[in-house]
């Protein structure tokens, strides 16, 4: 009995134990779990208030740091910025009438792909309504060709619109106002800014002014503007072209290509270009290419330039070439038009070089106008023999004769006594050999060959104007020294530059140079207007068809020999020929160069350009109401007996 009990006790014990661990852990695993639950709970809380954080920090940042960024980003997608033109400056004469000027014009372009695509769009939506890409681009080749009809024809505009392209312009040069009602009526069609060069001379000029037109070739889009070509709108592009602006339109569609009409805003204004004023006078410049055409005509030259200068102040009034090109006509832009011969192209002179012989003679004392010298008919020098004009036995010429006769005997003997190192020196003082600085693009400084490579027959050739060349300009501006007495200007075409702000800016002075005392030049001046004198018993000069009734002249006339593109040799029937004058002599205010280039010497008007300086004498004593000498030039003796 009592060990029952004992074992029941044990058991009861037993299974009590066993309950009261199983409550323990039950509690400890409860306590356990809502601790888990609530970690789980914190650990999402602190989740979201993260979340919450960088949503906040993204939206502070969206909102405050990038918001201008984005902006900037959505607005370019409906906006674009553009290059404004600037407004390219005028080229004026000294009396301010106009050479060259802009206008503002617009060019039509189409994106095609994006019309191709608008269009089929619409076609597929609307296919009731009969319009489509063929009806668009028909209707619009036909409203655009009659609003532009010297600008473009139907046929043209819509194989244009027919390119197989995604882009294409159509017309350029269109007006403003024709091309606002053009856009209104097919908003597909985008316009730009642009300009257009106007030369209401034509001809007037041109070899002078040059050329000017729109330039796509810029990797830069803000130099695509109005810029030169040749002339001073190349060589002064700098001063005409001015600064781009710029500013934002709204684009349609966000298309860069279609941009409406009214929603500019500037955002920099364009700088216009400065205006050129020259010292060209507009009325002459006309009238010497004029009379220099038909002159050239009439000798059958193949070609002719002439120049009228200011004596004091080097000033080119007017620069002729007998061809030269139409800036408004694109058919007449030819290489040998476009070359401004006048500066460009050098030649060899003949007998009006002498006039550096006949300064250097008196200059030095080697002699004086009334002295004389014995002339040969014939003279050796080295291995060349060289003779004058018509055939003579040995004759007494005075100095003024040998120059007025145009004896090349005569002049080599003079030369002679100056001696080649100063004659060289002298003709470095009048210029030759160098660029005048005149200005115009692709000047030629000419030719003469350096003192120390001068070979026995070189003095030979030199005093007599072969051997050396020159350009009209600087053969002009010799004579211009010797009228200016003995103070030589370099020339020049720009007067001044007026800025946009309508400040004068006048060109730098050119720095002058003293070729030789005023006494000197004033006693060649005197002694150079028995060329022209017309008397008696063979006392007559080579030009006395350059008289001017009234009005003294002293000149000179020139007849230099061509090299023979055959024969690599000098021709007997290829000359320049050339005169340079001081009108009038006694009171100089302006010089003449004029050059012939291998006119027919057989004829009155091939044999000597005298006759052509008479012509453009006489216009300018009228044009500029030149004061009458003080009395006709003396006559003085040229060969004594």
């Amino acid at each position: 009995m009592a060990a029952g009990r004992t074992s029941q006790a044990r058991a009861r014990a037993a299974g009590s134990a066993r309950r009261t661990y199983a409550a323990g852990t039950r509690r400890a695993v409860a306590k356990r779990t809502n601790g888990g639950h609530r970690g789980r709970f914190s650990a999402v809380r602190l989740l979201l208030v993260a979340l919450m954080v960088i949503a906040g920090a993204k939206l502070v940042q969206v909102q405050w740091f990038e918001a201008p960024t984005l902006s900037a980003a959505a607005e370019r997608q409906r906006t674009l910025t553009i290059d404004i033109p600037a407004q390219r400056g005028s080229i004026v004469d000294r009396n301010g009438a106009k050479l060259a000027f802009s206008v503002e014009t617009r060019t039509l372009s189409v994106n095609l792909k994006t019309l191709h695509k608008s269009m089929d769009d619409y076609a597929a939506k609307n296919p009731g309504k009969g319009r489509n890409f063929e009806t668009e681009v028909t209707a619009a080749a036909r409203y655009i060709s009659a609003r532009v009809p010297n600008l473009s024809t139907e046929q043209e505009l819509l194989t244009l619109l027919h390119k197989p392209a995604s882009f294409t312009y159509l017309v350029n040069d269109v007006e403003p106002s024709v091309a606002d009602d053009i856009v209104k009526k097919f908003a597909w069609i985008a316009v730009e800014k642009r300009a257009k060069r106007e030369y209401p001379g034509d001809t007037l000029a041109s070899n002078i002014v040059g050329l000017a037109n729109w330039r796509l070739d810029d990797p830069d889009v803000s130099k695509h503007n109005l810029h030169g070509v040749v002339g001073l709108e190349q060589s002064r592009d700098n001063d005409l072209a001015g600064t781009p602006g710029r500013e934002i339109v709204n684009t349609q569609n966000g298309n860069d290509n279609l941009y409406l009409p009214g929603t500019e805003h500037v955002l920099q204004a364009a700088i216009p270009g400065s205006d050129l004023e020259l010292t060209i006078d507009s009325d002459l410049q006309y009238e010497l290419q004029r009379q220099l055409g038909d002159y050239v005509a009439q000798s059958h030259a193949k070609g002719g330039q002439a120049v009228v200068m200011d004596s004091k102040t080097g000033e080119v009034y007017a620069l002729a070439d007998d061809q030269t090109f139409n800036p408004n006509d694109k058919s007449t832009f030819q290489d040998e038009l476009l070359n401004d011969r006048a500066v460009t192209t050098p030649f060899e002179p003949g007998s009006v070089n002498k006039v550096v012989t006949a300064t250097a003679a008196i200059d030095e004392g080697v002699a004086t106008p009334t002295s004389t010298t014995s002339v040969p008919g014939q003279l050796q020098i080295a291995d060349a023999t060289v003779h004058d004009a018509w055939v003579h036995g040995t004759q007494n010429f005075t100095t003024a004769g040998i120059f007025a006769k145009s004896s090349n005997i005569g002049t080599l003997l003079l030369a002679q006594q100056v001696g080649p190192d100063r004659y060289s020196a002298l003709l470095k003082r009048f210029g030759i050999g160098q660029r005048t600085g005149l200005g115009l693009p692709g000047e030629s400084p000419g030719y003469v060959p350096a003192r120390d490579q001068w070979a026995a027959t070189t003095f030979g050739n030199l005093p007599i104007g072969q051997g050396l060349s020159m350009t009209v300009v600087q053969m002009t501006g010799m004579y211009q020294a010797i009228a200016n007495d003995g103070l030589r200007v370099p020339p020049r075409v720009v007067k001044a530059k007026q800025n946009p702000d309508g400040t004068l800016v006048p060109e730098p002075a050119p720095k002058p140079v003293q070729v030789v005392s005023p006494q000197t030049a004033k006693t060649v001046r005197e002694m150079f207007r028995a060329v022209v004198q017309n008397a008696k018993g063979g006392q007559s000069g080579t030009a006395p068809t350059a008289e001017l009734e009234g009005y003294q002249i002293s000149g000179k006339t020139g007849t230099g020999q061509q090299v023979d593109p055959r024969t690599k040799a000098y021709s007997d029937h290829l000359y320049n020929i050339t005169f340079a004058g001081i009108l009038p002599a006694d009171h100089p205010r302006f010089v003449v160069g004029i050059r012939l280039d291998a006119p027919d010497t057989t004829l009155p008007a091939g044999h000597s350009a005298a006759p052509l300086f008479h012509t453009i004498a006489s216009y300018l004593t009228q044009r500029y109401q030149i004061p009458l000498s003080d009395g006709p030039a003396p006559v003085v003796p040229l060969v004594q007996p």
